[in-house]
């Protein structure tokens, strides 16, 4: 299985997120749940359904989380204006301006912060910006079958 690789910031974030839902989430779900019992009939109950689906969800968060937790990579930021994982690329495309550019976080989904779009580094355009200095062309083919130019126009660690 391969590795995810995560910010040291996305990492503890996402360890107190577990700590948190494992801890104060558990409790909290446990006790609309008995509370929702002790108004009767459960067939009919909608709070009692909604705290047991409310359960479910937490459930499965903590479990994607402990998934990500155990298989993550922690990578710490590369060399400075050198595009990799964790760190926000601004890109502009072949024969646009640069009023068009475009700005990414290269990681996982669960390093989204503040309004950046997230790229993933395994994605076609991730994978050809990995290595990349600010001012370098770099081109990529679409899933579509289409090959497409890029210009790094600056990078900074997340």
């Amino acid at each position: 299985m391969a590795a995810t690789h995560l910010s040291r910031a996305a990492f503890e974030r996402l360890q107190a997120e577990h700590y948190d839902l494992t801890t104060r989430g558990r409790i909290e779900v446990a006790q609309k749940i008995e509370a929702a019992r002790l108004l009767g009939d459960l067939s009919e109950n909608g709070d009692y359904h909604a705290a047991k689906d409310e359960q479910g969800h937490m459930e499965g968060r903590i479990r994607q989380l402990e998934h990500l937790l155990a298989n993550a990579e922690i990578i710490d930021g590369g060399e400075e204006g050198v595009v990799a994982a964790g760190t926000v690329v601004t890109i502009v495309y072949e024969g646009d301006s640069h009023d068009l550019a475009e700005t990414y976080l290269l990681g996982h989904l669960e390093e989204r912060t503040g309004g950046l779009e997230v790229m993933s580094p395994q994605s076609a355009l991730g994978s050809a910006l990995i290595g990349a200095a600010e001012g370098h062309w770099v081109e990529y083919t679409t899933p579509t079958g289409t090959t497409l130019k890029v210009q790094v126009v600056k990078v900074a660690l997340a």
